[in-house]
């Protein structure tokens, strides 16, 4: 267990030392507080175009992130020998498999906290036709990133410390002092005279997000044990269409919605994880406001057992394959 954990937080802090982390969490943060700032005149239905799109930012930016993380975590390490340094010592593959998901999980987990503080801040920002954009909000927010830079860079210039994972830590404080400073001291108005709130319902549909990118990780890391940067990018896109056309394709072939149908048919949906199942942000459009605390139980069951196959082969690959 010693073995694991150091594994595990040794891949978690190199993980997030990337620039590219840095850069993709800072990007898509501040991508999503934009979208909250245009006028769309969408008929009533701003707020909702506005959460959707953010929720889709915070996916599509973990995709990226779970993939170019496994390339950097297991991929890089295996061409540089590094995998070979490590597994010399008493690790088994599938330990310091694990670990390596582990510490991907982790820093995962640290990039959608970020950005679903920018969508919960964008839901709180949204305005309707009547309405115009909340100026303060930006601004105290466009402060708290600037701070998290400026204190970084001290902590870099001063203490001779890791600029990037100084600043990964600070952007997770100071947005979230900057989003409570929003809610708590500031005001949106929107049209009849009401006020905007917070869409907190849109905390379970981060948390499915979530799940689905750590199925993505465990599927970029499966591939990562034999593939480079670029294949495992195109396998793991290619896989994540598949999955979001899982149900088409189940049709298609001529399954039943009340899962009746050939064999092969169910065996061919049940390889391709479902990304559906994974979004809330229809429900949400339909009216069902309550929070599906049932729904991410099942989500997270399934998580398991998926990212666990994932994991299986992975591991299998992994204990095949020539390190030398």
């Amino acid at each position: 267990m010693h073995q694991f954990r150091n594994i595990a937080v040794n891949a978690f802090m190199e993980l997030i030392r990337q620039p590219v982390f840095l850069l993709l969490m800072t990007g898509s943060v501040l991508f999503e507080i934009f979208l909250a700032v245009p006028y769309y005149f969408a008929f009533g239905d701003e707020p909702k175009l506005i959460e959707n799109s953010a929720l889709a930012v915070m996916l599509l930016s973990g995709l990226f992130g779970a993939v170019l993380s496994a390339s950097s975590s297991l991929a890089r390490e295996i061409r540089s020998g590094t995998a070979l340094a490590v597994l010399s010592k008493p690790v088994s593959r599938a330990q310091f498999l694990l670990a390596k998901f582990a510490g991907l999980a982790a820093a995962l987990t640290v990039l959608t906290y970020v950005n679903m503080v920018g969508v919960l801040l964008a839901s709180r920002m949204a305005f309707d036709a009547y309405g115009k954009t909340d100026l303060p909000a930006v601004g105290i927010f466009a402060a708290g990133i600037a701070l998290a830079y400026a204190l970084a860079g001290f902590s870099n210039f001063f203490l001779r410390r890791t600029f990037v994972s100084d600043a990964v830590f600070a952007m997770v404080l100071f947005t979230t002092l900057a989003a409570a400073a929003v809610f708590l001291f500031t005001t949106q108005q929107q049209s009849l005279g009401t006020q905007a709130h917070v869409n907190w319902n849109l905390l379970p549909a981060g948390i499915l997000i979530l799940f689905a990118l750590w199925v993505l990780a465990a599927l970029a890391l499966a591939c990562s044990t034999r593939f480079d940067t670029i294949p495992t990018l195109a396998i793991c896109s290619a896989i994540f269409l598949l999955g979001l056309m899982a149900d088409y394709f189940y049709l298609q072939l001529g399954g039943k919605t009340d899962g009746s149908g050939p064999w092969w048919a169910s065996t061919l949906y049940s390889l391709v994880p479902n990304w559906q199942l994974f979004w809330l942000g229809d429900a949400l459009d339909m009216g069902k406001n309550t929070f599906q605390w049932g729904y991410v139980g099942k989500a997270f069951a399934y998580m398991l057992c998926y990212a666990g196959a994932a994991l299986a082969v992975g591991t299998a690959l992994f204990e095949e394959r020539e390190l030398s």
